[in-house]
């Protein structure tokens, strides 16, 4: 019976392998759209970064269901894993939108949206390090994450405006308002993943 009890340390490891994992996926697709050579190779490299995530998600789900005790409630556990495992879906998906829709190079917004998914990836990595050390330093890397979410929101408003403004062509316009919106959701992917912490930060504080 006492091997079917968790160690706590293995489920927060597998966290911070999620979010390791998203990290890796975030610098791929900046460098994807800031060395806009090759975007199909650079996208396979995402999928399969993606493919880890998915194994890590499955893996915390299954040492959840085997397990009696846990560090944290179930739920959150759940939550936090569907979360990281969401930010890199989009990023997944983003970088799909560049192959799908055949753009010849990428816009400075659609770069600088894709910076700012780095960016959030990142404080979420540092929040999530924090997980089985102190939790009241979890708040200020979430905070940041908001800060982050709120600058891309900006972005991709400023973006699709300016696109409505110039862009002639109503394809090119389907194309890129889907793009800027998908780069978006990422960084809201991110922020819900910082609301679940914040959570875990009430709840264990």
């Amino acid at each position: 019976m006492f091997g079917l009890i968790p160690k706590e340390e293995k489920f927060f490891q597998l966290f911070k392998e999620m979010a390791a994992n998203i990290i890796e996926g975030a610098e791929l697709f900046k460098d994807m759209l800031d060395n806009y050579d090759d975007p199909q190779a650079s996208q396979r490299k995402i999928k399969d970064v993606e493919h880890r995530g998915d194994s890590l998600t499955h893996e915390i789900i299954k040492k959840l269901n085997k397990s009696f005790v846990t560090p944290l409630d179930r739920e959150d556990i759940y939550a936090l894993a569907s979360a990281l495992d969401d930010i890199l879906d989009l990023i997944d998906a983003s970088s799909q939108r560049f192959i799908m829709y055949n753009v010849e190079k990428p816009t400075p917004e659609a770069k600088e949206l894709a910076f700012h998914i780095l960016q959030g990836s990142r404080a979420v990595e540092k929040a999530v390090a924090h997980l089985g050390g102190k939790f009241e330093h979890i708040y200020e890397h979430c905070v940041e994450v908001n800060a982050i979410e709120n600058e891309a929101d900006r972005v991709c408003r400023e973006a699709i405006s300016r696109l409505f403004d110039e862009e002639k062509d109503p394809i090119q316009l389907i194309k890129w308002k889907e793009i800027y919106e998908t780069l978006e959701r990422a960084t809201d992917k991110c922020e819900d993943a910082a609301n679940i912490l914040e959570s875990v930060v009430v709840k264990n504080a």
